[in-house]
C-alpha cells in the first residue's frame, strides 16, 4: 500500500482550472489533463476537472470541492499579476494554515527554467484535512509545480489525517 492509499480507500482530489478562454471554450486547457494524470497516477480518485473564469468563481469551485471533503485540491491559473489573476486571493481566507516552504520549493523550481516563475503569487496550505496548493497556469510550471510535490504529497496527506509516523 502506497502513502497515498490510506486503509479506508483511495484519497479523493479535485482540479481547479483559472483560465476565462478556457471557460468561455475559446482555448482548450492544457493543464487539468497533466493534473489529473498525476493524481490518478498517485492512487487519487478525482472529481471532474473544473475549468472556471479567472476571480471568484474559483473560489466558489474550491469551497464547492471542500464540501466533499478531498485530501487534495490543486488550482491551475490565476497567480501572475494580470488585473484578473485572484486566484491567489479567493484561496487564502479558506485556508486555516499555510505551508509555504511548498510555495518556496514551486517557485524556486520554476525559476530554474525561467525568471518568471518567481512571479507566480501562489500558496499552498491546509483547509481542515484538505491540502490546496496553487499552481501556475503554464503546463510546465505545472509540471514543476507536480514535481516539487512528488515527494512529499504522501507524508502531507498522512499527517492532515493524524498519522504522525515518519
Amino acid at each position: 500500500m502506497s502513502g497515498c492509499e490510506p486503509a479506508r480507500g483511495p484519497r479523493k482530489a479535485g482540479v481547479v482550472i483559472a483560465s476565462n478562454r478556457a471557460a468561455a471554450g475559446i482555448y482548450e486547457d492544457k493543464t487539468g489533463p497533466v493534473i489529473m494524470d498525476w493524481l490518478v497516477e498517485h492512487g487519487y480518485e478525482t472529481f471532474p476537472v473544473m475549468v472556471v473564469p479567472d476571480g471568484e468563481p474559483v473560489g466558489a469551485a474550491i469551497r464547492a470541492l471542500l464540501t466533499q471533503e478531498p485530501a487534495v485540491v490543486i488550482t491551475s491559473g490565476g497567480t501572475g499579476l494580470s488585473p484578473d489573476d485572484l486566484t491567489p486571493e479567493v484561496t487564502l481566507p479558506l485556508l486555516d494554515r499555510e505551508i509555504p516552504g511548498l510555495m518556496e520549493g514551486i517557485r524556486r523550481a520554476g525559476a530554474a527554467k525561467t525568471p518568471m516563475a518567481m512571479l507566480s503569487r501562489g500558496h499552498a496550505g491546509t483547509a481542515g484535512k484538505t491540502f490546496i496548493v496553487n499552481l501556475p497556469g503554464s503546463p510546465k510550471g505545472v509540471m514543476d509545480g507536480l514535481a516539487v510535490l512528488d515527494p512529499v504529497i504522501g507524508h502531507l496527506c498522512d499527517q492532515l489525517e493524524g498519522n504522525h509516523e515518519h
